[in-house]
Protein backbone atom coordinates (compact mmCIF):
# COMPACT_ATOMS: atom_id res chain seq x y z
CA UNK A 1 0.00 0.00 0.00
CA UNK A 2 1.77 3.05 -0.86
CA UNK A 3 1.71 6.06 1.60
CA UNK A 4 -0.43 9.59 -0.01
CA UNK A 5 2.28 12.31 -0.28
CA UNK A 6 2.27 14.71 2.63
CA UNK A 7 0.26 17.74 2.06
CA UNK A 8 2.09 21.00 0.97
CA UNK A 9 -0.54 23.27 2.34
CA UNK A 10 1.16 24.05 5.42
CA UNK A 11 3.77 26.04 3.51
CA UNK A 12 1.07 28.79 3.35
CA UNK A 13 -0.01 29.95 7.00
CA UNK A 14 4.08 30.22 7.13
CA UNK A 15 4.38 32.40 4.26
CA UNK A 16 1.40 34.04 5.23
CA UNK A 17 2.12 34.54 8.93
CA UNK A 18 5.51 35.54 8.31
CA UNK A 19 5.55 37.77 4.72
CA UNK A 20 2.55 38.25 3.83
CA UNK A 21 1.13 40.30 6.92
CA UNK A 22 4.86 41.88 7.72
CA UNK A 23 4.37 43.25 4.32
CA UNK A 24 0.84 44.15 4.47
CA UNK A 25 1.03 46.30 7.60
CA UNK A 26 4.16 48.10 6.63
CA UNK A 27 2.55 48.80 2.61
CA UNK A 28 -0.50 50.28 5.13
CA UNK A 29 1.78 52.06 7.52
CA UNK A 30 3.44 53.68 4.27
CA UNK A 31 0.08 54.82 2.69
CA UNK A 32 -1.38 55.94 6.21
CA UNK A 33 1.40 58.37 6.24
CA UNK A 34 1.25 59.49 2.79
CA UNK A 35 -2.68 59.91 3.18
CA UNK A 36 -1.47 62.49 5.73
CA UNK A 37 -0.52 64.96 2.58
CA UNK A 38 -2.35 63.35 0.14
CA UNK A 39 -5.85 63.12 0.65
CA UNK A 40 -7.17 61.29 -2.39
CA UNK A 41 -4.64 58.16 -1.38
CA UNK A 42 -6.68 57.63 1.79
CA UNK A 43 -9.49 55.76 -0.73
CA UNK A 44 -6.57 54.11 -2.17
CA UNK A 45 -5.60 52.73 0.91
CA UNK A 46 -9.39 51.71 2.24
CA UNK A 47 -9.86 49.74 -1.09
CA UNK A 48 -5.59 48.66 -0.21
CA UNK A 49 -7.49 47.49 3.37
CA UNK A 50 -10.79 45.80 2.39
CA UNK A 51 -9.10 43.62 -0.61
CA UNK A 52 -6.44 41.99 1.68
CA UNK A 53 -8.95 41.48 4.70
CA UNK A 54 -11.13 39.45 2.34
CA UNK A 55 -8.32 37.76 0.46
CA UNK A 56 -7.04 36.85 4.41
CA UNK A 57 -11.08 35.72 5.08
CA UNK A 58 -10.76 33.24 2.50
CA UNK A 59 -7.46 31.70 2.40
CA UNK A 60 -8.35 29.94 5.92
CA UNK A 61 -11.07 28.56 4.26
CA UNK A 62 -9.31 27.22 1.22
CA UNK A 63 -6.87 25.64 3.38
CA UNK A 64 -8.82 24.10 6.16
CA UNK A 65 -10.78 22.54 2.93
CA UNK A 66 -7.79 20.85 1.66
CA UNK A 67 -5.87 19.62 5.29
CA UNK A 68 -9.81 17.91 6.07
CA UNK A 69 -9.37 16.11 2.82
CA UNK A 70 -5.68 15.08 3.64
CA UNK A 71 -5.65 15.38 7.44
CA UNK A 72 -4.05 12.33 9.24
CA UNK A 73 -4.91 11.07 13.33
CA UNK A 74 -1.40 12.58 14.01
CA UNK A 75 -1.98 16.07 12.48
CA UNK A 76 -5.13 16.60 14.87
CA UNK A 77 -3.75 15.17 18.14
CA UNK A 78 -0.47 17.80 17.86
CA UNK A 79 -3.00 20.52 16.93
CA UNK A 80 -4.36 19.89 20.12
CA UNK A 81 -1.64 19.33 21.87
CA UNK A 82 -0.69 22.93 20.70
CA UNK A 83 -4.15 24.58 21.35
CA UNK A 84 -3.84 23.14 25.01
CA UNK A 85 -0.28 24.37 25.64
CA UNK A 86 -1.31 27.66 24.01
CA UNK A 87 1.02 27.33 21.49
CA UNK A 88 4.06 26.54 22.51
CA UNK A 89 5.23 23.31 21.35
CA UNK A 90 7.40 20.80 22.86
CA UNK A 91 11.08 20.43 21.03
CA UNK A 92 13.56 17.45 22.29
CA UNK A 93 16.51 19.00 22.95
CA UNK A 94 18.86 16.90 20.82
CA UNK A 95 22.68 16.32 21.77
CA UNK A 96 24.85 18.32 20.02
CA UNK A 97 22.07 20.97 18.47
CA UNK A 98 18.23 21.30 18.32
CA UNK A 99 16.41 23.58 20.44
CA UNK A 100 18.99 22.81 23.41
CA UNK A 101 21.73 24.28 21.58
CA UNK A 102 19.50 27.40 20.21
CA UNK A 103 18.85 28.05 24.31
CA UNK A 104 22.42 28.04 24.76
CA UNK A 105 23.79 25.06 25.87
CA UNK A 106 26.07 22.81 24.00
CA UNK A 107 24.01 19.69 24.70
CA UNK A 108 27.22 16.96 25.30
CA UNK A 109 25.17 16.40 28.33
CA UNK A 110 22.24 15.74 30.24
CA UNK A 111 22.93 18.56 33.07
CA UNK A 112 23.75 21.05 30.04
CA UNK A 113 20.50 19.71 28.26
CA UNK A 114 18.37 20.14 30.97
CA UNK A 115 19.68 23.55 32.23
CA UNK A 116 19.20 24.34 28.60
CA UNK A 117 15.43 23.74 28.39
CA UNK A 118 14.83 25.06 31.85
CA UNK A 119 16.23 28.81 30.76
CA UNK A 120 14.44 28.22 27.85
CA UNK A 121 11.05 27.79 29.44
CA UNK A 122 11.62 30.67 31.76
CA UNK A 123 12.24 32.86 28.58
CA UNK A 124 9.26 31.63 26.97
CA UNK A 125 6.55 32.10 29.42
CA UNK A 126 5.03 34.70 31.00
CA UNK A 127 5.75 36.23 34.03
CA UNK A 128 1.96 36.26 35.22
CA UNK A 129 2.13 32.50 35.25
CA UNK A 130 2.45 30.82 38.58
CA UNK A 131 4.63 28.33 36.75
CA UNK A 132 7.03 30.73 36.38
CA UNK A 133 8.32 31.18 39.69
CA UNK A 134 8.47 27.68 39.78
CA UNK A 135 10.84 26.16 36.81
CA UNK A 136 12.82 29.74 37.48
CA UNK A 137 13.68 28.30 41.12
CA UNK A 138 14.41 24.90 39.27
CA UNK A 139 17.10 26.62 36.90
CA UNK A 140 18.35 28.18 39.96
CA UNK A 141 18.62 25.85 41.93
CA UNK A 142 20.42 23.47 39.48
CA UNK A 143 23.20 26.68 38.83
CA UNK A 144 23.74 26.77 41.79
CA UNK A 145 24.01 22.98 42.44
CA UNK A 146 26.66 22.95 39.84
CA UNK A 147 28.48 25.59 41.31
CA UNK A 148 28.59 23.58 44.65
CA UNK A 149 30.40 21.12 43.61
CA UNK A 150 33.14 22.40 42.78
CA UNK A 151 34.15 20.58 39.73
CA UNK A 152 35.39 22.66 36.53
CA UNK A 153 33.48 20.86 33.99
CA UNK A 154 29.95 22.08 35.71
CA UNK A 155 31.07 25.29 35.88
CA UNK A 156 31.50 25.08 32.49
CA UNK A 157 28.33 24.15 31.47
CA UNK A 158 27.06 26.89 33.72
CA UNK A 159 28.62 29.55 31.65
CA UNK A 160 28.36 28.17 28.54
CA UNK A 161 24.47 27.77 28.65
CA UNK A 162 24.02 30.87 30.95
CA UNK A 163 25.76 32.53 27.49
CA UNK A 164 23.64 31.14 25.69
CA UNK A 165 20.22 32.35 27.18
CA UNK A 166 21.71 35.62 27.63
CA UNK A 167 22.28 35.95 24.05
CA UNK A 168 18.55 34.81 23.19
CA UNK A 169 17.17 37.50 25.72
CA UNK A 170 19.07 40.25 24.66
CA UNK A 171 18.12 38.93 20.29
CA UNK A 172 14.43 39.20 22.20
CA UNK A 173 14.78 42.58 24.42
CA UNK A 174 15.97 44.21 20.56
CA UNK A 175 13.10 42.92 18.56
CA UNK A 176 10.59 43.96 21.72
CA UNK A 177 12.33 47.50 22.00
CA UNK A 178 11.55 47.89 18.27
CA UNK A 179 8.37 46.40 17.94
CA UNK A 180 7.23 49.22 21.21
CA UNK A 181 8.96 51.96 19.40
CA UNK A 182 6.96 50.72 16.40
CA UNK A 183 3.54 50.74 18.14
CA UNK A 184 4.51 54.33 19.38
CA UNK A 185 4.50 55.45 15.86
CA UNK A 186 1.47 53.82 15.01
CA UNK A 187 -0.39 55.38 17.61
CA UNK A 188 0.47 58.14 16.85
CA UNK A 189 -0.64 57.87 13.56
CA UNK A 190 -3.84 56.26 14.69
CA UNK A 191 -4.58 59.74 16.17
CA UNK A 192 -3.61 61.95 13.15
CA UNK A 193 -6.06 59.73 11.05
CA UNK A 194 -8.87 60.22 13.81
CA UNK A 195 -8.57 63.87 14.12
CA UNK A 196 -8.21 64.16 9.89
CA UNK A 197 -11.32 63.64 9.66
CA UNK A 198 -12.80 61.12 6.61
CA UNK A 199 -13.15 61.42 2.70
CA UNK A 200 -15.94 60.72 0.71
CA UNK A 201 -17.97 59.89 3.32
CA UNK A 202 -15.93 56.89 4.18
CA UNK A 203 -15.70 57.63 8.03
CA UNK A 204 -18.05 54.00 8.56
CA UNK A 205 -15.90 52.15 6.03
CA UNK A 206 -12.76 53.33 7.78
CA UNK A 207 -13.69 52.70 11.37
CA UNK A 208 -14.87 49.25 10.25
CA UNK A 209 -11.70 48.50 8.40
CA UNK A 210 -9.86 49.96 11.36
CA UNK A 211 -11.11 47.48 13.82
CA UNK A 212 -10.63 44.14 11.67
CA UNK A 213 -7.25 45.62 10.90
CA UNK A 214 -6.42 46.31 14.62
CA UNK A 215 -7.60 42.69 15.48
CA UNK A 216 -5.69 41.08 13.09
CA UNK A 217 -2.94 43.30 13.79
CA UNK A 218 -3.13 42.18 17.39
CA UNK A 219 -3.18 38.43 16.66
CA UNK A 220 -0.36 38.49 14.62
CA UNK A 221 1.69 40.91 17.73
CA UNK A 222 0.91 38.06 19.89
CA UNK A 223 2.39 35.03 17.94
CA UNK A 224 5.54 37.05 17.06
CA UNK A 225 6.12 38.27 20.98
CA UNK A 226 5.06 35.43 22.53
CA UNK A 227 8.56 34.18 23.14
CA UNK A 228 10.25 36.25 25.71
CA UNK A 229 7.01 38.18 26.40
CA UNK A 230 7.63 41.72 27.47
CA UNK A 231 10.75 44.33 27.06
CA UNK A 232 10.34 44.91 31.14
CA UNK A 233 10.62 40.98 31.59
CA UNK A 234 13.64 40.30 29.05
CA UNK A 235 15.38 43.21 31.10
CA UNK A 236 15.01 41.58 34.20
CA UNK A 237 15.31 38.23 33.41
CA UNK A 238 19.13 39.47 31.43
CA UNK A 239 19.96 41.19 34.96
CA UNK A 240 19.32 37.66 36.76
CA UNK A 241 21.48 35.85 33.52
CA UNK A 242 24.20 38.62 34.28
CA UNK A 243 24.54 37.75 37.79
CA UNK A 244 24.28 34.05 37.48
CA UNK A 245 27.20 34.43 34.87
CA UNK A 246 28.95 36.63 36.87
CA UNK A 247 28.70 33.76 40.17
CA UNK A 248 30.25 31.36 37.75
CA UNK A 249 33.04 33.36 37.05
CA UNK A 250 32.18 34.98 33.79
CA UNK A 251 31.06 38.33 33.72
CA UNK A 252 33.02 38.99 30.86
CA UNK A 253 30.57 37.30 27.81
CA UNK A 254 27.71 39.22 29.81
CA UNK A 255 29.75 42.51 29.28
CA UNK A 256 30.71 41.67 26.05
CA UNK A 257 27.60 40.94 24.96
CA UNK A 258 26.01 44.19 26.23
CA UNK A 259 29.02 46.50 24.53
CA UNK A 260 27.74 45.29 21.06
CA UNK A 261 24.01 46.11 21.69
CA UNK A 262 24.49 49.52 20.26
CA UNK A 263 21.35 48.99 18.39
CA UNK A 264 19.72 48.33 21.79
CA UNK A 265 21.45 51.34 23.71
CA UNK A 266 20.04 53.67 20.68
CA UNK A 267 16.23 52.90 21.06
CA UNK A 268 16.64 52.72 24.46
CA UNK A 269 16.85 56.38 24.52
CA UNK A 270 13.10 56.91 23.48
CA UNK A 271 11.73 54.21 25.55
CA UNK A 272 9.20 54.01 27.92
CA UNK A 273 10.79 54.89 31.60
CA UNK A 274 9.24 51.76 33.08
CA UNK A 275 11.84 49.91 30.95
CA UNK A 276 14.04 52.54 31.22
CA UNK A 277 14.96 52.05 34.71
CA UNK A 278 15.13 48.20 33.98
CA UNK A 279 17.87 49.19 31.55
CA UNK A 280 19.43 51.74 33.85
CA UNK A 281 19.61 48.72 36.60
CA UNK A 282 20.96 46.31 34.24
CA UNK A 283 23.62 48.85 32.65
CA UNK A 284 25.01 49.66 36.10
CA UNK A 285 25.64 45.79 37.02
CA UNK A 286 27.38 45.61 33.87
CA UNK A 287 29.82 48.63 33.87
CA UNK A 288 30.42 47.16 37.65
CA UNK A 289 31.69 44.14 36.43
CA UNK A 290 33.34 45.43 33.42
CA UNK A 291 35.49 47.26 35.32
CA UNK A 292 36.41 43.77 37.69
CA UNK A 293 37.36 41.98 34.39
CA UNK A 294 40.67 41.86 33.08
CA UNK A 295 44.03 42.06 35.25
CA UNK A 296 47.71 42.28 35.68
CA UNK A 297 48.25 37.94 35.38
CA UNK A 298 46.23 38.64 31.34
CA UNK A 299 47.79 38.41 28.43
CA UNK A 300 48.86 41.68 26.18
CA UNK A 301 46.16 40.50 23.70
CA UNK A 302 43.41 39.56 26.08
CA UNK A 303 43.93 43.05 27.87
CA UNK A 304 44.16 44.69 24.44
CA UNK A 305 40.72 42.60 24.05
CA UNK A 306 39.07 43.85 27.05
CA UNK A 307 40.05 47.36 26.36
CA UNK A 308 38.46 47.64 23.18
CA UNK A 309 35.04 46.02 25.01
CA UNK A 310 35.38 48.82 27.32
CA UNK A 311 35.23 51.12 25.12
CA UNK A 312 32.42 50.19 22.94
CA UNK A 313 30.70 49.52 25.78
CA UNK A 314 31.18 53.07 27.60
CA UNK A 315 30.39 55.21 23.71
CA UNK A 316 26.95 52.84 23.55
CA UNK A 317 25.72 52.63 26.83
CA UNK A 318 27.08 56.47 28.38
CA UNK A 319 24.41 58.34 26.60
CA UNK A 320 21.83 56.24 27.81
CA UNK A 321 22.85 56.54 31.33
CA UNK A 322 22.32 60.79 31.06
CA UNK A 323 18.89 60.92 28.98
CA UNK A 324 17.28 57.95 30.73
CA UNK A 325 14.71 58.03 33.17
CA UNK A 326 16.13 56.98 36.77
CA UNK A 327 12.68 57.79 38.42
CA UNK A 328 11.35 60.32 40.97
CA UNK A 329 8.80 59.25 43.14
CA UNK A 330 10.16 55.70 43.04
CA UNK A 331 14.17 56.55 41.97
CA UNK A 332 15.75 53.53 40.49
CA UNK A 333 18.97 54.17 42.12
CA UNK A 334 19.74 55.83 45.33
CA UNK A 335 22.07 58.22 46.07
CA UNK A 336 25.26 55.91 47.43
CA UNK A 337 24.87 53.64 44.15
CA UNK A 338 24.47 56.85 41.43
CA UNK A 339 28.20 57.92 43.46
CA UNK A 340 29.88 54.64 42.54
CA UNK A 341 29.08 54.19 39.64
CA UNK A 342 30.55 57.55 38.96
CA UNK A 343 33.68 56.23 40.31
CA UNK A 344 33.32 53.08 38.07
CA UNK A 345 33.18 54.79 35.18
CA UNK A 346 35.59 56.99 36.11
CA UNK A 347 37.79 53.72 36.50
CA UNK A 348 36.66 52.59 33.27
CA UNK A 349 37.49 56.01 31.49
CA UNK A 350 41.42 56.14 33.09
CA UNK A 351 41.58 52.23 32.08
CA UNK A 352 41.82 52.75 28.28
CA UNK A 353 45.16 53.93 28.71
CA UNK A 354 45.11 56.09 25.26
CA UNK A 355 44.34 59.62 25.68
CA UNK A 356 42.32 59.53 22.12
CA UNK A 357 39.74 57.26 23.51
CA UNK A 358 39.34 59.07 26.61
CA UNK A 359 38.42 62.20 24.33
CA UNK A 360 36.09 60.12 22.20
CA UNK A 361 34.27 59.14 25.69
CA UNK A 362 34.35 62.35 27.76
CA UNK A 363 33.48 64.86 24.83
CA UNK A 364 30.24 61.94 23.94
CA UNK A 365 29.42 62.13 27.95
CA UNK A 366 29.95 66.13 27.99
CA UNK A 367 27.81 66.57 24.53
CA UNK A 368 24.74 64.50 26.00
CA UNK A 369 25.07 65.84 29.62
CA UNK A 370 25.24 70.04 28.79
CA UNK A 371 22.04 68.91 26.23
CA UNK A 372 20.03 67.14 28.58
CA UNK A 373 18.09 69.77 30.50
CA UNK A 374 16.22 67.21 33.22
CA UNK A 375 19.75 64.85 33.89
CA UNK A 376 21.98 66.08 35.92
CA UNK A 377 24.29 62.57 36.36
CA UNK A 378 26.12 60.72 35.77
CA UNK A 379 28.19 63.78 36.84
CA UNK A 380 31.93 63.12 35.42
CA UNK A 381 33.38 66.65 35.14
CA UNK A 382 36.00 65.46 37.67
CA UNK A 383 37.76 63.33 35.32
CA UNK A 384 36.60 65.67 32.53
CA UNK A 385 39.18 67.94 34.38
CA UNK A 386 41.72 65.65 35.55
CA UNK A 387 42.17 64.03 31.83
CA UNK A 388 42.51 68.23 30.47
CA UNK A 389 45.26 68.19 33.15
CA UNK A 390 47.06 65.16 31.57
CA UNK A 391 46.56 66.09 28.06
CA UNK A 392 48.07 69.58 28.91
CA UNK A 393 51.21 67.70 30.41
CA UNK A 394 51.34 65.32 28.01
CA UNK A 395 51.75 68.17 25.59
CA UNK A 396 53.98 70.64 27.52
CA UNK A 397 56.71 67.24 27.94
CA UNK A 398 56.40 66.40 23.95
CA UNK A 399 57.27 70.13 23.54
CA UNK A 400 60.48 69.94 25.44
Amino acid sequence: MTESPPSPTPLAPFIIRNFIIPLFIFTDKSLLNLTRKFKPLEILRHIFLTAFLFVLKIIPSALNHNSDSNSNSNSNSESESDSDSGGYRWVPFLKGGGKGSDAGGDGSTCIARALSQLLAIVNEIPVSSRKYEIVRSYAEKLIDENLEEGFEPLRRVNATVLAGAFSRALRQLELAAAAAAEDDEGNSGEDVGKNGGGCFGLDRVVKAVGRFGDAAWTRFKKRKTRLGGSAEKLAAELLWLGEKLAACGSADEAVRQWASASKLASMSLSAKPRLQGSLVKLSVFLFKQAATIGGEDDEDDTMEELRKIKMKMLMSWLPFLVRSSIGTDAPVLTLNEKTELENVLGELIGSLKHEEEQENVLSLWLHHFTHCPYSDWPNLHLYYARWCTTSRKLLVLQGK
